[in-house]
């Protein structure tokens, strides 16, 4: 099967310049390869970050580049005799491919190291849980939190040193912050183990901040709620998470929202939820009664007969959401209560009650039939 061409490999035109072709094989390497793709799409992956691996193995030398475009792929495969752009040749590919690849996994990292000087690597983002009231979340609020900050160590003045003594540049990385590690073609970038990236060892550490040059303490932050905010929310704070490594930029602080249940309200969404108890009487005779809302109180009107578990719907007596141009409505459920601990006079006049029921039809059943009616119809059911 014949090789593709080396510049279509990599998707630039053959006049590329060095630093075309180098910013080309760098996005197509960090697309395909196989540690950043999984399951089926893996092996194909694989074959694609081999391709463009020997694309940019033959067009990022000089010799080996000139060799292709005067003889093809003849001039480059060491098998069929090729001069100086053979895989024998000496070890420019090695050294070009591990800073490729030191420029990849260093930014992929989140560090983006500079060649030279120790590693920069971004603090890690923290996460904080705020507990709320419904009324909070619907209204939103200013507040306060306290949260753990790192500042400068007023022994050492942030060498990390104790004082009266310094650091030095440390001997496995020379103050690079980072380590090579090489098997045939390739050279992978690490961090280095002795030194954690910073550049520099200390041999008598100091005794207040243990040679971190920063000790960790408590600092207070203004935080705005939104009115509307939401269960899982989580409000964004930039700056306020771990500090950078080596003069990297902090790591953010995500607030996340609970809200604490309520007594009454129920959320759904924008809407509200509550169970309204009203007594068998006024549910029979109907009437005005008073509903709670988040602002106050409002009034539904029972008509007469309203039934256990009937819903009532209250327009724009919900909570406007963050993304809401109007109110979500407020879901009374009527929920029917029967009475306990009769007197003897509440027990005769509701027996006097149900006999006037018994009398009347089936005009006191909601069905619009008796009671004993739907027995019936139940029974030949049964022998149908």
């Amino acid at each position: 099967m014949a090789k593709p061409d080396f510049y279509q490999s990599l998707g630039v035109p053959k006049n590329a310049s060095d630093d075309d072709i180098k910013k080309a094989y760098r996005k197509l390497a960090m697309k395909h390869h196989p540690d950043r793709n999984q399951g089926d799409k893996a092996k194909q992956a694989e074959e694609k970050f081999k391709e463009i691996k020997e694309a940019y193995e033959i067009l990022s030398d000089p010799q080996k580049r000139a060799a292709y475009d005067q003889y093809g792929h003849a001039g480059v495969d060491p098998s069929m005799g090729g001069g100086p752009g053979g895989f024998a040749g000496g070890g420019g590919f090695a050294e070009a491919f591990g800073d490729i690849f030191g420029d990849i996994f260093g930014q992929a990292a989140g560090g983006g190291g500079r060649r030279g000087g120790p590693q920069v690597y971004r603090g890690s983002d923290l996460s904080y849980a705020m507990e709320i009231t419904l009324e909070e979340a619907a209204a939103g609020k200013d507040t306060q939190i306290r949260v753990p900050s790192w500042d400068e160590c007023e022994t050492c003045h942030g060498s990390g040193a104790k004082p009266g003594t310094s650091s030095s540049t440390c001997g496995t990385c020379s103050g690079s912050g980072t380590v090579h590690l090489r098997q045939g073609f390739f050279s992978i970038q690490q961090t280095c183990p002795k030194c954690h990236g910073s550049g520099k060892t200390i041999a008598n550490p100091c005794g207040t901040c243990g040679g971190a040059g920063k000790v960790k303490k408590q600092k207070t932050l203004e935080v705005k709620i939104p009115a509307g905010i939401n269960e899982g929310m989580r409000i964004r704070s930039s700056g306020n998470g771990e500090p950078g490594t080596n003069g990297g930029p902090p790591g953010d602080l995500y607030i996340e929202i609970r809200i604490k249940p309520h007594e009454i309200f129920e959320r759904d969404g924008d809407d509200l939820h509550c169970r309204v108890p009203v007594p068998m009487t006024l549910a029979a005779l109907g009437g005005g009664i008073e509903v709670p809302t988040l602002a106050g109180k409002a009034e539904i009107d029972l008509p007469e007969g309203t039934q256990h578990g009937k819903t009532f719907r209250l327009r724009g007596k919900g909570i406007k959401g963050l993304r809401s141009s109007v109110p979500g409505d407020l879901y009374c459920h009527i929920m029917v209560e029967t009475p306990v601990k009769l007197t003897e006079r509440q027990r005769e006049l509701l027996q006097e009650l149900d006999e006037s029921f018994r009398g009347g039809g089936d005009r006191h059943s909601p069905g619009g039939k008796s009671w004993a009616e739907k027995v019936k119809d139940g029974v030949k059911d049964l022998f149908k």
